[in-house]
């Protein structure tokens, strides 16, 4: 293969492992902690998140069994109104 790629790549492995100037591992560990902290913020809003959408559900689930009682109900009680059911409303 070509040994030039080889070369090249080398030699950017070998600048990059130079070791940093006090300044720049200043602001890395700035941003360092920066990311850490949106990351935690991120984590905090998707679990708020996944909590209010468990809720939703929840809800939602009791609506529609509220729903289909009232139907069946009001069906029930046009039944009796009608005259088509002879029981009495319990």
């Amino acid at each position: 293969m070509h040994e030039w790629i080889f070369e090249d790549s080398d030699k950017q492995t070998h600048e990059a492992e130079k070791p940093a100037s006090l300044k720049d591992k200043t602001k890395l560990g700035a941003l360092s902690e920066r990311v850490r902290k949106n990351h935690q913020q991120l984590r905090e809003s998707l679990d708020k998140l996944q909590s209010s959408l468990d809720n939703l559900r929840l809800v939602t689930k009791y609506r529609v069994f509220d729903l289909e009682a009232t139907r069946r109900e009001n069906a029930r009680l046009r039944k009796l109104l009608e005259g088509d059911d002879d029981r009495e409303i319990p």
